[in-house]
């Protein structure tokens, strides 16, 4: 299967699940996404500076950003057409640019832009096959002062081992896979664009924030 084939195949995947639970997601999510408004408090994105979401769903975490800083230019993307009608949705006031792309091809050129002040992946890797290539591309479209915020799974490793398998389990029936190398890939990302990683762990390692930015 070539990468057409797998995008085509994971986007059908996506629709397929989101069609309908999209109109609960958010509902849903709040009780287990933790971190992602701590992510978006974070940002601290530039005045009339840009931010895109890699795998914006919703629009839920855009919309959370548009509240703090209402001068950015908003960008995102998902690989789920049904995820992008609640994110337009969500955006009825054309404040936020949504296209349909792949984590793991997408360029700052689809949207026009040379690159982007600030980049968030708000538990998207933990879901995206090509995980790894998800991570280049993102940081591959940053401006050269851009920074990536990741908010994901963790290892749950300060948890009880039962909660951990009983989460695991729960997870995967929605294809979720926390991703044990995550820290380890973005600090070898880092450390070859001369970036620095901030490393923080939540509730225990129930889920890990980092963010990428220039030294």
């Amino acid at each position: 299967m070539n990468g057409s084939d797998m995008t085509d195949a994971h986007a059908d995947a996506m629709d397929a699940m989101y069609r309908y639970q999209r109109h609960i997601y958010d509902l849903t999510r709040k009780y287990y996404l933790f971190g992602r408004d701590g992510l978006i408090a974070g940002l601290d994105v530039p005045p009339g500076g840009s931010l895109l979401e890699v795998a914006c769903g919703t629009g839920r975490n855009l919309k959370k950003a548009e509240a703090l800083y209402p001068e950015a230019r908003l960008y995102g993307f998902d690989i789920s057409e049904e995820m992008l009608a609640s994110a337009r949705g969500n955006f009825r006031n054309d404040a936020a640019s949504f296209i349909a792309a792949d984590a793991c091809r997408f360029k700052a050129s689809d949207f026009g832009a040379e690159g982007f002040d600030r980049i968030m992946i708000s538990y998207a890797l933990s879901m995206i096959p090509d995980w790894r290539r998800a991570v280049v591309a993102a940081l591959d479209a940053l401006l050269p002062e851009g920074q990536l915020h990741v908010v994901d799974f963790g290892q749950q490793e300060k948890l009880p081992r039962a909660f951990r398998v009983v989460l695991r389990a729960w997870l995967a029936r929605f294809h979720v896979h926390p991703r044990a190398e995550m820290m380890a890939v973005l600090a070898e990302e880092a450390g070859a664009r001369g970036m620095t990683l901030a490393f923080h762990s939540v509730g225990g390692g129930y889920a890990w924030y980092a963010v990428l930015r220039r030294q």
